[in-house]
């Protein structure tokens, strides 16, 4: 699980472009900022009030001022700018955010997302979450492509949506998928699966691009 949480990671980090700002939303998303070029700066914004986190701290050398929107221990770079919560979600709600990469219960063919909620169970609430996807320039979700065998990519989502028709690319250790008017078009399949393969682990009917090419981690 943990190769296939990181070729996700490595294939959304490709997203990213010089000058970006950028929210990774918690769990497989944080991984991205391992793999973003050394060759570009990106800032990547934590909605609980700075800009400018780096990566997790070695064991003993953690900062207790210091961390994410989830809870957890980070460091940061030198250019951090740390601000209150208005701020933060000034810049978010602002537009000024030019991607966000979230992880999901369900995504639908059409874009609607559902990744805060399952009924009956217990949850802190839905974070930055509804703020992020409408707010950002550019939604990704990086998730695995099924959960114990059960489709996550839909016709329609089933658990209650987070944002409709929001989401702009899916990146699964499958393929990259984007959401366009005619559907969910896959643009990379990954070599270790088919065509078959792709769509039978799916919940909606998948085009597939013409000039798709195979899904490249590096």
């Amino acid at each position: 699980m943990a190769d296939i949480k990181a070729r996700i990671a490595k294939r959304v980090a490709r997203e990213m472009h010089d000058g970006d700002v950028v929210n990774l939303g918690i769990g497989l998303p944080t991984m991205v900022s391992d793999y973003i070029a050394e060759d570009i700066v990106v800032t990547v914004h934590s909605e609980n009030g700075f800009a400018g986190l780096d990566g997790y701290p070695e064991p003993g050398k953690e900062d207790v001022d210091i961390i994410d929107s989830g809870g957890s221990y980070v460091t940061v770079l030198p250019r951090v700018e740390f601000f209150d919560t208005a701020t933060s979600f000034g810049i978010i709600r602002g537009g000024h955010l030019d991607t966000t990469v979230l992880g999901a219960m369900q995504v639908a063919e059409n874009g609607d997302l559902a990744n805060w909620i399952i009924p009956g169970k217990k949850v802190a609430g839905m974070g930055g979450a509804m703020d992020l996807v409408e707010g950002a320039k550019k939604v990704i979700i990086a998730m695995t492509h099924t959960q114990k065998g059960n489709h996550k990519i839909l016709e329609k989502c089933t658990l209650p949506l987070t944002a409709e028709k929001c989401v702009n690319l899916i990146v699964t250790e499958m393929g990259v998928m984007e959401v366009r008017p005619e559907g969910l078009v896959v643009t990379e399949l990954h070599p270790d699966y088919t065509k078959e393969d792709i769509q039978a682990a799916t919940g909606c009917k998948l085009i597939f691009d013409p000039n798709m090419k195979a899904m490249e981690e590096e």
